[in-house]
């Protein structure tokens, strides 16, 4: 595919920024399906949160191509291929991982209205409702809001200087696969949906890992690139989970349990390589040291926040106070990676546990320093669950540059989970 032609051609109808449901990451759904299961009826409201407040999207997007791109996907439905390839495939070795309940009701899903208003160059943009479809709004916003920023830069750009552009891009993604290709025991996932460059650009991305790693690529987190290129969706719970249900605890000893009833849910319905811990909402260390036994038999945790060597080595720690051998365990990377990081990693960890990477913004949105200004470099843009009935959420991470939520709540979380001094380090993704 001429990327760059397809750019300078672009009509919105044939390019829509998200052209379907399952345009989304697998985690996603598999998280929907446990809350529609076991909290259906939760009201929960999701906001944009512009971390990066030097880029104003209110000024480089124009509202009304972006209500467009919004009430599009309101009009998305799931296709019947869409539905067969749900029902039918087989994900993580299970087949029929979407039961039949489920999936009766995503078929006949809208995703429900959304709120929009411009507050000085930022836009708010919310979603309130019942969880099951609230939350199904995350990723695509996210998209439409990155994808549209790109298009305000580089529709002012010529036909040549768009092939340009993209030749760059192109070297400098194979460059990056070039120096992993051989790399003895390499894991790697694209977990590059929700910050991407566009949808043409992340499935050549993908389409680039399967021919430049083989079978060092395990897959995709997006699950319409996955069916599109018969490769393996990849992906296991987020933040989310741990964050609503907190927020519906009564009281602090509800709270403290909270994280480990999320788990407990999941621990019902999935088994093998889905039994992976997600430990940072509040803290990995207060986390698990407080965790009960039979999380020690999971298959891995995933580090997404604060220094990841330092979170790897606390759960090799955990596993071996536990009487779990870490080399039967897997851990994956998956907070703001790069090559270089990647590489470090692999290195420091080989031969102590089994290591793997979700490789997001850097993968799928590297266009640092490719147009003056610097206007397509990746940001961090999050769509985050702030409040569930009635109640405001908290997430306090590993790294306190992530923590969200009333400053109130965020005292109350960090003296019941336990969490001290934290290291400030710097969001770029």
């Amino acid at each position: 595919m001429d990327i760059a032609t397809r750019v300078y051609n672009h009509k919105w109808k044939i390019d829509p920024i998200v052209r379907s449901l399952i345009d989304t990451d697998f985690y996603k759904l598999l998280m929907c399906q446990s809350v529609f299961h076991n909290k259906p009826d939760t009201t929960v409201t999701f906001s944009l949160i512009n971390r990066s407040t030097q880029v104003p999207l209110a000024d480089l997007i124009d509202e009304g191509e972006l209500r467009e791109q919004l009430d599009h996907i309101r009009s998305l439905s799931l296709s019947r291929g869409e539905s067969t390839w749900l029902r039918g495939n087989t994900f993580y070795g299970k087949r029929q991982m979407f039961q039949s309940d489920f999936m009766e009701w995503f078929e006949q899903l809208r995703l429900p209205p959304y709120f929009l208003e411009r507050k000085g160059d930022q836009y708010e943009l919310t979603f309130e409702g019942s969880w099951p479809e609230v939350m199904l709004w995350e990723i695509p916003a996210l998209a439409v809001l990155m994808e549209l920023r790109g298009r305000a830069v580089l529709n002012d750009m010529g036909r040549f200087e768009l092939q340009v552009l993209y030749a760059r891009a192109m070297t400098r993604l194979w460059e990056k696969i070039d120096r992993l290709r051989d790399i003895d025991g390499l894991g790697i996932a694209d977990f590059g949906t929700r910050r991407r460059h566009s949808f043409l650009w992340q499935d050549w991305c993908v389409q680039a890992m399967m021919e430049g790693l083989g079978d060092k690529f395990t897959g995709t987190s997006n699950c319409k690139i996955a069916m599109r290129r018969e490769v393996e969706a990849i992906g296991t719970n987020a933040h989310e989970l741990p964050m609503v249900y907190s927020a519906l605890a009564e009281t602090d000893e509800e709270l403290a349990q909270a994280p480990y009833d999320v788990l407990s849910d999941w621990h019902r319905d999935h088994d093998g390589n889905l039994r992976i811990i997600l430990p940072d909402t509040y803290g990995t260390q207060g986390f698990l040291d407080h965790a009960p036994d039979w999380l020690a038999g999971w298959t891995g945790v995933r580090i997404d926040s604060g220094d990841p060597a330092k979170g790897a080595e606390i759960a090799i720690d955990w596993w071996k106070s536990r009487g779990e051998d870490p080399m039967t365990k897997r851990v994956i990377f998956s907070d703001g990676l790069d090559v270089d990081k990647i590489v470090e990693l692999h290195e420091q960890f080989k031969g102590r546990t089994n290591s793997s990477f979700g490789w997001g913004t850097l993968l799928t949105n590297d266009f640092r320093g490719l147009v003056p200004g610097d206007r397509l470099a990746p940001f961090s843009l999050v769509c985050k669950a702030v409040s569930a009935n009635g109640r405001p959420t908290v997430k306090l991470s590993d790294n306190p540059e992530k923590a969200m939520g009333p400053a109130s709540e965020i005292e109350r979380y960090k003296r019941v989970f336990g969490v001290g001094d934290q290291e400030r380090i710097e969001v770029v993704v």
